[in-house]
């Protein structure tokens, strides 16, 4: 099994990011029912009623058509942060033709409505979002009362009580529903932040990482170094006078090279140590990046060096696993000292016990792969042993056990026997 690298992480970050995008863009693209099926079932009415001839019934399927591509366009445009002049004219005055068709059915109040929506999406001020309501609300108003007194002419209430009435519905009516699309898109716009953010820490961690690697370098390499060169120069100079003096600098600079690799060596291995501490943090951030909610026990305190590595290794390849090899929404992480039985040939008394647990098992995979092979290896050079296998219906449980040195030998600070700690515990 192949661990996840950052680009993996990445990749899947990006990928969510992109399924929400597209569950966004639908939702939008389902509300374009909201004016359709209202537009042709006004048509509809407005044919029956003998209100629209045949003509004015194609001309207005065909601008429902051209208004619902327009309302695609505003809303890729809006949810990309920009906007087009050209298709929010273009589909305004589409809008305000159809909505003349309120002369013969109300159903056609919903197509300005629909459009204020779509153009709210782009960016733009609220006394500018203020304005397209209260303008969408006066030419809805106006032709909503010329309609009322062309279809219901037996009406008592004069235009200027109908008016007002009518203003104050539809620019209300419009605030509501652009207050619910600017909210969505609002929210689209917090995820594309927090993958931004995310992306920037990562890089920010690196950065950091790289200073704190060439700090490092150098302090450990610059005075080798110096030293070296001087020592070499002085033997250059004093090779043909004094050849004894010579020969001592260059065995000067041999022991000063020796403790510039010993050194440089020491670094790396403290590089390439794997903390358990920061394992255990790393994981459950990836983990719960990943949509797998992460439940840590409290590690031990004073295990050694070695053996929180090798746990840390454990930790890091069951959490890739879970990922990438499994349908978890849940994992618990437990590591327990306890006293184990006595083993023949082991100098060890106590042994710590790491388990982890998740309830995504996919299909039927049971193989173990190279990933668990290699820790099977890393573990056994500790005297431990690692077994992984599905455990209940559609749980998955890795379940390492190393030993550990006694607590004289450990320097005394280790956990004390026989002390267990809670599984699952967040820490």
């Amino acid at each position: 099994m192949a661990v996840a690298t950052t680009a993996d992480i990445e990749e899947q970050a990006a990928r969510k990011l992109e399924r929400y995008r597209r569950v966004t863009y639908r939702s939008f693209m389902f509300a374009a029912v909201g004016f359709v099926l209202p537009g042709l079932y006004g048509l509809e009415e407005a044919y029956t009623d003998g209100d629209a001839s045949v003509p004015v019934i194609v001309a207005a399927v065909a601008g429902l058509a051209v208004l619902a591509w327009y309302y695609a366009r505003l809303v890729r445009a809006g949810l990309e942060g920009t906007t087009s002049r050209r298709d929010a004219v273009g589909s305004g005055a589409v809008a305000g033709a159809l909505s003349l068709m309120l002369l013969t059915s109300p159903w056609f109040s919903v197509i300005p409505v629909f459009w204020v929506s779509a153009v709210v999406l782009s960016p733009m001020g609220r006394r500018r979002i203020a304005a397209l309501c209260a303008g969408t609300g006066a030419y809805c108003g106006a032709v909503g009362t010329i309609a009322a007194e062309r279809l219901y002419p037996d009406g008592d209430a004069p235009w200027y009580a109908i008016f007002p009435v009518l203003f104050a519905l539809y620019t209300a009516i419009s605030g509501f529903v652009v207050f619910v699309n600017r909210y969505q898109r609002r929210m689209w716009e917090l995820h594309q932040e927090a993958y931004a953010a995310r992306d920037a820490l990562a890089r920010l961690a690196v950065t950091e990482e790289r200073l704190r690697f060439s700090r490092d370098l150098h302090d450990l390499l610059g005075h080798s170094l110096s030293l070296i060169a001087v020592k070499s120069e002085l033997a250059k100079r004093t090779v043909r006078d004094d050849p004894d003096r010579a020969g001592a600098e260059m065995a000067d600079v041999q022991r000063a090279a020796r403790e510039a690799l010993r050194e440089v060596r020491a670094a790396v291995r403290g590089y390439r140590a794997v903390e358990l501490d920061a394992e255990l943090a790393g994981v459950r951030a990836v983990l719960e990046a990943a949509g797998v909610r992460c439940e840590i026990g409290r590690p031990p305190d004073g295990l050694p060096p070695e053996v929180g590595s090798v746990l840390a290794w454990v930790i890091r390849e069951g959490a890739t696993n879970v990922i990438k090899h499994s349908e978890a929404r849940n994992c618990a992480i437990s590591l327990v000292v306890d006293r184990g039985p006595a083993r023949v040939g082991v100098l060890y008394g106590d042994s710590v016990f790491l388990e982890m647990r998740n309830d995504g098992v996919r299909g039927a995979e049971t193989a173990a792969g190279s990933g668990l092979a290699g820790l099977t290896e890393r573990v056994a050079v500790l005297g431990g042993e690692i077994t992984a296998g599905r455990h209940g219906r559609d749980g998955f449980l890795l379940r390492a056990a190393v030993p550990l040195p006694p607590a004289h030998e450990r320097g005394g600070g280790g956990t004390d026997a026989g002390q267990a700690l809670t599984a699952g515990r967040p820490a």
